[in-house]
């Protein structure tokens, strides 16, 4: 089992470095450019930067705590704090009818679930 759950923290951990870090480098303009991510059109450059920030250190508490062996109990923690990224991603979705991000925000919110309920237990 720890195996499954390292393999799944290391996926998501990329996920989320990518994801937030893109939104960390990049200006909301360029992002809403992708076509892709409209709901960044409604939002302040500093929420954008914000979410990414959130997805970076999300993505960090992910790996480091447990790898260190430095306050591990923050690897569930995080997860648990992704889970709501992705509550909440899918409330932003919903309410502005996009449905093509909706199955991705409940594979990632599934997998950090799997993660904060193995890490929690183990």
């Amino acid at each position: 089992m720890d195996i499954t759950l390292w393999i799944v923290q290391g996926l998501l951990a990329a996920v989320y470095l990518v994801a937030g870090g893109l939104k960390l480098v990049r200006s909301r303009a360029q992002l809403v450019a992708t076509g892709r991510l409209d709901w960044m059109k409604d939002n302040s450059d500093a929420a954008v930067k914000g979410v990414g920030a959130v997805e970076v250190l999300g993505a960090l508490g992910l790996i480091l705590p447990e790898a260190t062996g430095i306050l591990a109990v923050l690897t569930p923690i995080a997860a648990v704090g992704l889970v709501v990224v992705q509550v909440l991603a899918l409330r932003v979705h919903l309410t502005r009818d996009e449905r093509q991000p909706l199955p991705a925000n409940v594979i990632l919110l599934l997998l950090a679930a799997f993660v904060a309920i193995g890490r929690f237990l183990g």
